[in-house]
């Protein structure tokens, strides 16, 4: 029997595994380990249904530590429950190489769900968890066979309640009815700055009551018999995702750091250390554990249980229901649909087929309107903007549109760039769907940090960014993106593509969907743009993110390097230029990342180094650089842009085919060639 003071040694197990491992680094954040560590005990050892053998478990329980920078707190918990984090990894917290990084990573330390640290986005990642776990529960449980049926646990702080993205995200938490997710609120207000209710004096209960969530507490979060009610009523179940309010004192036990802000971001010092070993009463050295508080913590034998429970379910369900057990384990496993080769060939035959001028969006539209047809994994969206962006297919089915019997597979998520972007990191993180959503391309500033996040995790997520460039028009500077497409490119991991014409589009986007270590975004026009890439038979080329889209006649004088809708003017400029008697090849280079992962060979057949050139983009022209070399020449957008017509704009910032021709003589007159070289 587990008694308080037995609970109290547990907890205390996970305070000094944190002082010791920051101590050690001489950095990290010990107060907030410290201070949840009697909820954690609760949480991990009587409610938390997972395998630490398996940390993959499809119907395991997720975790989520919002505020990351506690992440010795987290490292404590699956090292003493048995996960394949030793000890040596704890000890060699926030040093190159280890398992035990500043703030959680996916994929990098096993049982940690998500990357946490940026403040809010964890929360969000959770509500997507939550939201993954309904819309598949929907989709693959059959009476008696409850095969998708976990929580979502959320450990946070006030900064979390203090980023906006936590209003975003917990407000369509609620009006999701998201009932599976539960959140402990780490209420000791304090933050690096000090005591907060100098900067943060938000009414939490009335603001999550107002989105709709069950509230409960305040509770005293160092009373694990008021932890274990608390829980006991937020998993009974009414409809509505809960926050639990557990007041708590940061640096739990540090008799002269506790409840301080000395304790938020910095090691205790090795006195205090020793003074605390003596207030709590733990005699043992630093990193050192009694036996049976080991065996008290061990989860492995009762995590092995309950997987093999749900496996017996899941082999009972296997028998009854055969093509939707195989359905679920391929998509956990992140696989598309068995025919996904015949889709993506009727996808590229209808955009090769495609006849006169379409916008990028309307064919991105085209696109989702076979695969949100044939693809059942796909889970779309926009930030109020589906009539724009066309990002709702045929057979879209919109949340709040969708009747009783019909599983929604399109959401609305309001004017929430940033709340979206990461509910649908959750959402990938979670597996079994395939998240996309859209925005304007210059909201992506709203949504970056989450569109990083996605990338540093290498997530699919699919960002589809529509009206791309100065072509909107009279929407004038506030929504036309200049440095939105370059900025993009910057973010490591992330595939960018903005198509010239329909069937670079449906590359785009099954590129997008067969890719497994990371998120694209795909920039997508509002005007119309002519198809080129087709008539030109370039299918397969189009995959390696640049080709030659038309060669001219005799030798090559100069290369003419565009992308999206300056694909147009690129090609308008050759044909002038052949009537002078130049001869110059146009490239198509709709995602410069995946060119940039081609062979050397390919980049040197494509963009030959003794030729000079020439890149146009409506758009900022730095990164263009790299392929022109000194000697070439870039024509692109440098300042804000202007309230006018499309045509108009074009014709104010010189992106013209007459200004592309007398750029291209010009370099052609004053280069002896490019001293740029892949």
């Amino acid at each position: 029997m587990t008694t308080t003071q037995n609970r109290r040694e547990l907890a205390n197990a996970v305070r000094f595994l944190a002082i010791d491992a920051v101590e050690k680094a001489k950095s990290g954040h010990p107060g907030a380990p410290m201070g949840m560590a009697d909820i954690a005990e609760v949480l991990w050892r009587d409610h938390l249904k997972h395998n630490p053998v398996n940390p993959r478990w499809a119907d395991r329980d997720r975790f989520v530590l919002s505020n990351g920078h506690a992440s010795m707190l987290l490292y404590a918990l699956l090292h003493l429950t048995g996960y394949d984090l030793p000890l040596d990894e704890l000890k060699r917290f926030r040093q190159l190489g280890s398992r035990t990084a500043g703030h959680p990573e996916a994929g990098h330390t096993p049982g940690v769900e998500t990357t946490t640290g940026p403040l809010g986005q964890g929360l969000a990642n959770a509500v997507g968890m939550a939201l993954a776990e309904k819309l598949l529960g929907q989709q693959f449980n059959r009476p008696g066979f409850p095969v998708v049926d976990h929580r979502t646990w959320v450990f946070l702080g006030d900064g979390c309640l203090m980023e906006g993205i936590s209003h975003e995200a917990c407000s369509l938490a609620g009006v999701w009815g998201l009932d599976k997710l539960v959140c402990f609120y780490d209420d000791n207000g304090v933050s690096i700055d000090g005591h907060v209710e100098g900067w943060f004096r938000d009414d939490t209960a009335a603001r999550f009551r107002a989105y709709g969530w069950n509230v409960l507490g305040p509770v005293d979060g160092h009373d694990s018999a008021a932890i274990a009610s608390v829980i006991g009523e937020a998993t009974a179940g009414n409809g509505k995702p809960t926050l639990i309010i557990c007041r708590t004192t940061i640096g739990w036990g540090s008799p002269a750091k506790a409840g301080t802000h000395d304790v938020h971001g910095a090691p205790l010092g090795a006195d205090e250390s020793a003074a605390t070993r003596s207030a709590l009463g733990w005699p043992h050295g630093a990193f050192e554990l009694p036996e049976a508080i080991r065996q008290a913590w061990d989860g492995r034998a009762a995590g092995a249980a309950a997987e093999a429970r749900w496996n017996e379910r899941f082999a009972e369900y296997r028998a009854t229901y055969p093509r939707l057990a195989a359905d679920f384990e391929r998509r956990m496993a992140g696989g598309l649909p068995l025919d996904w080769a015949e889709v993506r060939r009727q996808l590229l035959d209808q955009a090769a087929d495609r006849q006169g001028p379409v916008a990028s969006r309307k064919s991105s539209q085209n696109c989702l309107d076979v695969l949100v047809a044939r693809v059942p994994d796909l889970l779309g969206g926009s930030a109020d903007l589906t009539g724009s962006n066309l990002t709702a297919g045929k057979t879209s089915r919109a949340w709040h549109d969708a009747v009783a019997e019909e599983v929604p597979n399109y959401l609305s998520y309001g004017v929430r760039e940033f709340g979206m972007t990461a509910i649908m990191n959750g959402v990938a993180l979670h597996r079994g769907l395939i998240p996309y959503g859209g925005t304007f391309a210059v909201f992506s500033d709203y949504a970056r940090n989450a569109i990083r996040m996605s990338a540093l995790m290498k997530q699919r997520v699919v960002h589809v960014l529509t009206h791309d460039s100065i072509g909107l028009g009279e929407d004038g500077p506030t929504h036309q993106p200049v440095e939105h497409a370059a900025s993009l490119r910057l973010i490591p991991n992330l595939d960018l593509w903005r198509p010239c014409d329909e069937l670079e589009t449906a590359v785009a986007w099954t590129s997008s969907l067969e890719r497994h270590d990371g998120p694209s975004a795909l920039m997508l026009s509002r005007q119309n743009l002519n198809q080129y890439s087709a008539a030109a038979g370039k299918a397969d080329d189009i995959w390696r993110g640049g080709y030659v889209l038309a060669d001219g006649e005799g030798p090559l004088q100069a290369v003419i390097i565009a992308t999206g809708s300056e694909v147009a003017l690129a090609m308008q400029a050759q044909a002038e230029l052949k009537k002078q008697g130049v001869s110059t090849r146009v490239v198509s280079m709709p995602c410069t990342q995946r060119f940039d992962r081609q062979p050397a060979a390919w980049k040197k057949q494509v963009l030959p180094s003794d030729v000079c050139r020439i890149a146009i983009e409506a758009g900022h022209p730095d990164l263009w650089r790299k392929y022109v070399g000194i000697d070439g020449e870039v024509l692109g957008i440098e300042s804000f842009g202007e309230s006018a017509p499309a045509p108009a704009l074009y014709e104010h910032f010189g992106l013209t085919v007459s200004h592309l021709v007398e750029t291209v003589l010009r370099t052609i007159a004053s280069s002896g060639g490019n001293d740029g070289d892949f």
